[in-house]
């Protein structure tokens, strides 16, 4: 085995066998959030909406808050407050990772959320707002529109409830 006893710790292997692949598809999550809000700016005006399916239209819409809008209204404090909620949150998923690295549904559950996340606060920070295109709706009903990194972070979420609910199912 290689590596220093500090890497050697925690089970998984080493540090870096643990980290670097959930590290790189938080960065293809960045990455493909990133290239997709700057595409859907480039060919969109604030509004604009094109519809791909029944029910789902792409548009450009930006929001100053967090999930669902929630204080979007706010006269801009909220901008700062959510990266720095983003930015802990990622530093805490380095630190899951790093140490259960090796429990695979677990860490791609952690590693979606924190590109996620990651993919937000780049938002935020460059732009003082997050860019929202996926606009699903029915009739006269419509569910807030929101980007791929919104739904790395939902799929994520919902494998984390997996991985509990197996874990627990297991230890039976």
């Amino acid at each position: 085995m290689t590596g220093t006893p500090e890497d050697r710790s925690a089970p998984g292997g080493t540090l870096a066998s643990r980290l670097v692949p959930w590290l790189g598809l938080s960065a293809l999550v960045i990455a493909s959030d990133q290239l997709s809000k700057s595409e859907i700016e480039r060919r969109f005006v604030l509004g604009e909406r094109l519809n791909i399916l029944p029910s789902f239209d792409l548009t450009l819409l930006y929001n100053r808050g967090a999930a669902f809008s929630f204080l979007s209204t706010e006269a801009g404090w909220q901008r700062w407050l959510f990266t720095v909620i983003g930015v802990a949150a990622a530093l805490f998923i380095v630190r899951l990772l790093a140490r259960h690295g090796g429990q695979r549904l677990f860490a791609l559950a952690l590693a979606l959320i924190l590109g996620g996340a990651l993919g937000n606060v780049i938002d935020r920070i460059e732009h003082g707002r997050v860019v929202d295109f996926l606009l699903f709706y029915w009739r006269d009903w419509y569910f807030p529109a929101f980007n791929m990194a919104d739904s790395a972070i939902t799929v994520g979420a919902i494998l984390l409830v997996c991985d509990e609910l197996w874990r627990v199912r297991r230890a039976r």
